[in-house]
């Protein structure tokens, strides 16, 4: 019996055309995904009421929650991030 619908000669090579994201796309995405890990790395520290010893005192006002590092690098570095992201995603190989 002969098979009366056959798949055409392009939807064949179609399927068979590997890896969505070449090599380059790959790369981009470890870079976003490294600006945003050292994003939130940078956020890290004592919260409002830890001393510098590390002891939690509630009468003890911490101004380092006010950094820049904390409120404009850091922030700055994840959006720039996920724009790399899409920048990775959105790439033609």
């Amino acid at each position: 019996m002969k098979n009366d619908k056959a798949i055409p000669k392009e939807a064949k090579e179609s399927q068979n055309q590997g890896f969505y994201f070449g090599r380059e796309n790959y790369k981009w995405m470890l870079i976003g995904l490294g600006l945003i890990a050292l994003g939130f790395l940078l956020m890290l520290g004592n919260d409002a009421n830890t001393q510098p010893d590390g002891t939690l005192n509630p009468n003890y006002w911490n101004e380092d929650i006010f950094s820049i590092r904390r409120i404009r690098i850091a922030p700055l570095l994840v959006i720039s991030g996920f724009i790399v992201e899409v920048y990775a995603i959105l790439k033609k190989k």
